[in-house]
């Protein structure tokens, strides 16, 4: 990987006629010299290797480089949904400190190479000092800086619990600056009576620094009288905590005297200057990420430096206050069970959706999982069992009611005039059939195991050449859709291939093996990939559907061009 930054550094001039001058753009941070003075805060965005990998090539701004929280033991998390919007700008989560572990970690972190001009700060959590203080010994070695999460609110025994207790908040924070010789940072909850007493608490055990604060809570959301979380409780964020975390700040600062890390609420550059103006000097900036494409976080960041340089705020047209995470009312009409595992769902209402979208089907107290939408009219999904959500939802009754959320994604638009060649294996056939439909011009290349677990094969004759291919040659070609593909490219003019764009979507190996054929014929360009990435927020907060190029599948695809 170049570990180079990408992207512009201009110092922030200091004669300006202002009553506090704008923080700069390169400063300096617990003796780093860092290219921006703004970090995302734990958990949001940039929670995988690949993501942290981009935004260190693209986004200089973002100087520290903040991971998800780590503990001893791999975490699975909550299920679905984790993530909510209450409000426009104001959000509720519970994930569960979903995390690969320790050791896992620390062979990622390994592998990655972070320029002079960053600050990798690695936020850990444990369950007792003995744990945070392993964690802290494995994942030093590949830190600047480690992070304390002692704020966490919905996760029972790690966190709130902790960072409630000056004590225990002294003793955790010099049991780890005991073991390091790396700046160790606790964050603090803004749940508490006097987070002044935490804050020198933690500086008598040794911090180096603070960051304040975690989200607020917890809090309840419900729709349609159920909880939206699975866990229930989550951690408020967003625009509503903006004056917790101005206050927290500025009484930290009153009490203290270290760099502090200010987030909560942050969204442009007058928010930027009042955490200033309250002691912070790096500032989170973290859940005004919503619904922003990655491209999208690079314009962010350039207008947010822009207007802090420019004493303008600018910034604040950029945010996505228009993207809902609102629940709509669906009832199942049909259950046309295709195999024992395999189902398609008639629901009773049509779907304004465009081709290459997505939803989320929501059934509460067993959770949620996205779809591509089979048919938007009437509205249709293909479920094949492969869990226990999956495997309840082919089982549903007609007459149930659930719930939609979406669409989310980015719309395929074909090239104007352009041949489309789509490639669907499993329930992929959701995710290319609207193209063809709405485009035309199309061949539809089909695989299954057998004829018995090909479905919707008349609708997609309908609105484009089909080629089908079973592993058992039941029907079609006999062999995998892959070989009918290649025999198929053969057979096409130089000409033809240069007008073609595919559309591939299915399971992973599927896709890889679809667009190796492909570029044996076709530039990368013309190749878009869908991959079943697992999907949990659907808005680019989780970084759980993260590509290995660091794009995140919700919202810069799910459709990424291939390269």
């Amino acid at each position: 990987m170049d570990g180079e930054p990408v992207g512009k550094q201009v110092e922030c001039p200091l004669n300006m006629s202002t009553s506090m001058s704008p923080p700069a753009l390169t400063t300096g941070f617990l003796g780093k010299t860092i290219s921006g003075p703004f970090t995302i805060p734990s958990g949001i965005v940039a929670t995988a290797l690949p993501i942290i990998e981009y935004l260190i090539r693209n986004v200089p701004q973002v100087g520290v480089i903040t991971t998800k929280s780590i503990g001893l033991k791999p975490r699975l998390g909550y299920r679905e949904p984790v993530y909510s919007q209450y409000a426009p700008g104001c959000f509720v989560n519970a994930v569960g400190l979903t995390n690969p572990g320790a050791h896992r970690s620390a062979e990622l972190f390994a592998q990655l190479e972070v320029p002079e001009d960053r600050f990798l700060l690695t936020s850990i959590f444990g369950g007792s000092i003995e744990e945070f203080v392993e964690v802290a010994r494995l994942l030093a070695p590949y830190s600047d800086g480690l992070e304390l999460n002692l704020s966490c609110p919905h996760a029972k025994g790690y966190g709130t619990d902790m960072g409630q207790d000056p004590k225990l908040v002294k003793e955790i924070t010099a049991a780890i600056k005991a073991v390091v010789d790396i700046p160790v940072i606790p964050k603090l909850t803004p749940n508490v009576p006097n987070i002044g007493e935490i804050a020198e608490a933690a500086i008598a055990g040794g911090a180096d620094a603070l960051c304040a604060i975690n989200t607020v809570g917890p809090g309840y959301f419900s729709a349609y009288g159920e909880a939206v979380l699975t866990n229930e409780l989550g951690g408020l964020s967003g625009k509503g905590i903006l004056p917790t975390g101005l206050q927290c700040v500025r009484d930290i600062a009153q009490q203290v005297d270290v760099p502090i890390i200010g987030c909560g609420g942050i969204s442009c550059a007058d928010d930027v200057r009042a955490y200033q103006a309250a002691g912070a000097s790096i500032f989170g900036v973290g859940s005004a990420l919503y619904g922003m494409t990655s491209p999208e976080i690079e314009d962010y960041f350039d207008v947010l430096a822009a207007d802090i340089q420019g004493l303008d705020n600018k910034s604040e047209t950029l945010i996505r206050y228009d993207m809902g995470m609102g629940f709509r009312p669906v009832t199942l009409v049909e259950n046309e069970r295709i195999t024992d595992d395999i189902s398609v769902l008639r629901f009773d209402h049509k779907l304004d959706i465009k081709a290459g979208e997505f939803i989320f089907l929501w059934i509460p107290g067993l959770g949620e999982k996205p779809f591509s939408v089979l048919s938007d009219d009437p509205f249709k999904l293909v479920v094949i069992n492969l869990g226990q959500f999956t495997a309840q939802l082919i089982e549903m009754e007609p007459g149930t009611q659930s719930y939609v959320r979406g669409p989310y994604g980015i719309p395929a638009i074909p090239p104007d005039g352009s041949r489309i060649i789509a490639v669907a294996g499993g329930t992929g056939l959701a995710g290319v059939y609207q193209i063809a439909r709405d485009y035309g011009n199309a061949d539809i290349f089909m695989g299954a195991r057998s004829a018995e677990r090909l479905y919707f094969v008349d609708e997609c004759e309908a609105c484009a050449t089909v080629h089908l291919a079973t592993d058992d040659g039941t029907r079609g070609y006999h062999g995998v859709v892959t070989e009918l593909l290649n025999q198929y490219l053969e057979s096409l003019s130089e000409e033809e291939l240069n007008n073609t764009v595919f559309y591939n979507c299915g399971p992973g190996p599927m896709v890889h093996a679809a667009r190796k054929v492909q570029r044996k014929f076709c530039s990368a360009e013309q190749i878009f990939n869908a991959i079943d990435y697992l999907t949990k927020c659907g808005v680019g907060i989780c970084g759980a559907c993260t590509a290995p190029d660091g794009r995140r599948a919700c919202v810069d695809g799910p459709f990424l061009q291939d390269g």
